[in-house]
């Protein structure tokens, strides 16, 4: 079944894409919880207009995206966590963590957009990649120390 997306999902699409998923994922998930849209005829020329009369403002959103990206990758982030004596961290580092640890840099970005690949449970050094927009990412690499 062909849906329009209301909002980014991940592995599935960005806001406004037209995809196919499986109707049972569609009809069950998707549609009930407000994150998409069924892709009528109508819909489609409704997205349409919309997309033609936000082109200007996505534009800026991704000029700001790309802005945000640059400084972004100079960025070198140092995130303390409670270890054990061994070097093994009691919980686990994550997105949420790297968000406040950029903000207390002065860059504003949400944890949603934050992904970190591997579960982090030991010192040392790793990489996060923010998704600022749908072309634009950046590496962000941070390093674990003991508190």
């Amino acid at each position: 079944m062909k849906i329009i997306l209301k909002e980014d999902i991940s592995n599935l699409g960005y806001k406004d894409d037209v995809v196919e998923v499986k109707s049972g994922y569609g009809r069950n998930y998707l549609i009930p919880q407000g994150k998409a849209v069924i892709a009528t005829e109508s819909a489609l020329k409704v997205l349409a207009e919309n997309q033609r009369q936000r082109a200007h403002k996505l534009a800026k959103i991704k000029a700001d995206a790309e802005a945000l990206a640059a400084s972004l990758k100079d960025v070198k982030l140092t995130i303390g966590a409670k270890t054990s004596s061994t070097g093994t961290i009691f919980g686990s580092v994550n997105a949420i963590q790297i968000a406040e640890a950029l903000e207390q840099l002065g860059f504003n970005v949400d944890r949603k957009v934050i992904e970190v690949k591997e579960t982090i449970k030991e010192v040392g050094t790793y990489n996060a990649i923010a998704k600022l927009h749908k072309e634009v990412s950046v590496e962000i690499p941070f390093e674990v120390v003991a508190e």
